[in-house]
């Protein structure tokens, strides 16, 4: 590998790795639907960010000339999910409603994502030179 392509193998995967990870929110917001009943939408707040994910990670990998700002996107849209679920987090530790348990299934997902775009972004600024 050259210098001159050194980050292109990392966004490629970035790409299939946010479409993994937003697959992975949708499974965890439909379980979470079917264990608390749909009597709560809440437990689909996962969902959204699932479907941002994967959407991104779709044009990621559809439009090489759009990566670089989908990729961000999608880093953005992580980091917004994760801060979201603080809250829940905190209500749901406090005893609140079993629908805020969504919160702490969503933010190692979340948390993992993020760090593997910093992780990319680094990566790709540094083969930039």
């Amino acid at each position: 590998m050259t210098p001159e392509n050194a980050g292109e193998g990392t966004v490629p995967d970035m790409a299939k790795m946010s479409a993994a990870h937003g697959v992975s929110l949708l499974a965890l917001a439909v379980g979470m639907w079917v264990a608390t009943g749909p009597s709560s939408m809440a437990t689909l707040v996962p969902a959204v960010f699932g479907a941002v994910l994967i959407g991104l990670g779709l044009v990621a990998w559809a439009r090489p000339d759009s990566r670089k700002h989908a990729m961000h996107a999608a880093a953005a849209a992580a980091l917004l999910g994760l801060l979201g679920t603080f809250r829940a987090a905190i209500d749901a530790v406090a005893g609140g409603p079993p629908e805020d348990s969504w919160a702490g299934f969503s933010a190692p997902i979340l948390a993992t994502f993020l760090w593997l775009c910093v992780r990319s972004f680094r990566q790709a600024r540094k083969a930039r030179g």
